[in-house]
């Protein structure tokens, strides 16, 4: 499996590399250069498969530069400290209503299904290269405090956490600013989510310094994170009754764009999901995006959901790509209008 920027301008490269590096050097996201599908038999299964092993399962689909020994060995370390034996249990509400529970991680965010994992590949990679890399992310709260929980105290990894002061929960601040890590610097910013977003990516997109200080990337822009998270739709779709499958709708609170991408990234590979519903807050930019076709960022409004305050999904520019037929010239294009 070999993976290409969405912007078009880039070599091919592995999956290895395509993690390490977060950002392709053209400026586009990473993207497998074509998707897989899910086994058919898979959705006919009346029970759900243990977490752990749906992960592997999904992961070798696109994870050929690890042994399948040493796959395992690390998704059953990122999943093991989670409080739930399903790990993301489906719970149902009402007739025809069901509650994906994404909170059993040790920072309580859906963000620790695809950093704990995240954690474990840095700290595996790093084992086998012996080079020491510089993890670099901007977060709203759940995004820093997740990524510092899985990477706190890794042999051979930094980790530079940029975040709005004054603009994210209490509880995530100490989860980021408490760990006593030595590898762990939290930094506060005066601006948004986005200016700490757009600061990260300015700083990935000088290749010089990246190469230089082994700068990788943290958020949703790594394509890991994505695929981590497209398990878990997978996982509930396993977890409905047999009676219910007919016309399942996932409804998912939206900020950067990645979650609700990475469901729609597993129903284009077989997954029978009828809509994706974009729940947002007042920064509606997705909504607006659906809505009306068109893509312009506002002003940030504060909410009681930091990770939903944001005005310039990142992963706007995977979907642009689809929608493009993957065409990296015209996804290029676009971005270069939109920035």
């Amino acid at each position: 499996m070999k993976y290409v920027s969405t912007r078009g301008k880039s070599p091919a490269v592995g999956f290895a590399e395509a993690f390490a590096h977060g950002l392709a050097p053209d400026g586009g996201l990473y993207v497998p250069e074509s998707l897989p599908s899910l086994p058919g038999d898979l959705m006919l299964e009346e029970n759900p498969m243990p977490y752990p092993a749906l992960a592997w399962d999904f992961f070798n689909l696109f994870d050929t530069d690890h042994d399948s020994e040493e796959l395992i060995a690390l998704i059953d370390e990122s999943y093991g400290s989670f409080s739930e034996t399903m790990t993301a249990p489906l719970v149902q509400l009402a007739e025809n209503l069901f509650l994906l529970e994404l909170f059993h991680g040790p920072t309580l965010s859906f963000k620790d299904f695809g950093l704990q994992l995240i954690g474990n590949l840095f700290e595996h990679q790093i084992r086998h290269t012996g080079e020491p890399i510089n993890v670099l992310g901007a977060t709203s709260g759940d995004t820093g405090s997740a990524a510092i929980h899985g990477l706190a105290n890794k042999k051979g990894v930094n980790v530079f956490i940029l975040y709005p002061k004054g603009r994210i929960a209490e509880l995530q601040e100490r989860q980021m600013t408490c760990t006593a890590a030595k590898n762990i610097f939290p930094i506060p910013i005066e601006g948004t989510f986005d200016d700490a977003q757009r600061i990260v990516k300015e700083l990935m997109g000088d290749l010089a310094f990246k190469n230089k200080l082994r700068l990788s990337a943290i958020n949703s822009i790594n394509l890991a994170r994505i695929l981590a998270q497209s398990v878990y739709y997978v996982h509930a779709f396993m977890q409905l009754p047999m009676d219910n499958r007919g016309d399942v709708h996932f409804s998912v609170p939206t900020g950067n764009f990645g979650n609700v991408l990475s469901g729609w990234l597993a129903h284009k590979m077989g997954l029978p999901v009828e809509r994706f519903i974009v729940a947002t807050n007042r920064n509606d930019i997705l909504h607006r995006l659906f809505t009306t076709g068109q893509y312009a960022s506002g002003k940030v409004h504060p909410s009681l959901a930091p990770s939903m305050d944001i005005q310039i999904a990142s992963n706007f520019e995977r979907f642009l790509y689809y929608y493009h037929g993957e065409d990296g010239k015209k996804t290029a294009a676009d971005m270069a209008k939109i920035a």
